[in-house]
């Protein structure tokens, strides 16, 4: 079984793929890429943070969405996914939903927003929201950027977050 990251799918979201200059032609193409990248990437039995903006679809079409992803998800609220509660997102088919960051292995501080770290705090913010915005490195010594315009649009393994943050530790 392996981890992965991914944040910012916006599924459904048509507005998002003119803010960020996204590589396709409409909302339905995206979403189809998107499922395609993932259950390439992801396995059955594999695990997936999600670090919020999920998708603007309905309750029924994100029940649908979630079941064909492959892989147990987990989803770190975004400010896009608040208008569902957490239970609400578990009934749809994440496996845990949580309002707040979450600390995984007792290191990686996993949130939609990125947090302030610095060299002498002993943690790493896996973080989503800012999407291209160049002011935000892709990875640094204490965070790696998950949204999906730096993952190529697809599940970041966790051998590949540890393999950056080791490349900016140099």
């Amino acid at each position: 079984m392996k981890t992965f990251f991914i944040a910012d799918t916006h599924f459904g979201d048509g507005a998002i793929l003119r803010y960020e200059n996204r590589p396709f032609a409409s909302p339905e193409e995206m979403d189809r890429e998107l499922v395609r990248r993932w259950n390439e990437t992801v396995g059955e039995e594999d695990t997936v943070f999600h670090l919020g903006d999920f998708s603007s679809l309905g309750e029924e079409e994100d029940r649908e969405l979630l079941a064909r992803l492959h892989g147990n998800k987990v989803l770190v609220l975004g400010n896009h996914d608040r208008h569902r509660t957490p239970e609400q997102w578990r009934s749809l088919g994440f496996w845990e939903a949580s309002p707040w960051p979450v600390v995984w292995e007792g290191f990686y501080l996993l949130s939609h927003e990125p947090l302030y770290v610095n060299q002498n705090m002993p943690y790493a913010n896996v973080f989503g929201h800012v999407h291209g915005n160049p002011a935000y490195r892709d990875a640094s010594p204490h965070s790696v950027c998950v949204s999906v315009e730096r993952t190529g649009f697809a599940p970041l393994p966790f051998e590949e977050l540890g393999r950056r943050i080791r490349e900016h530790n140099r």
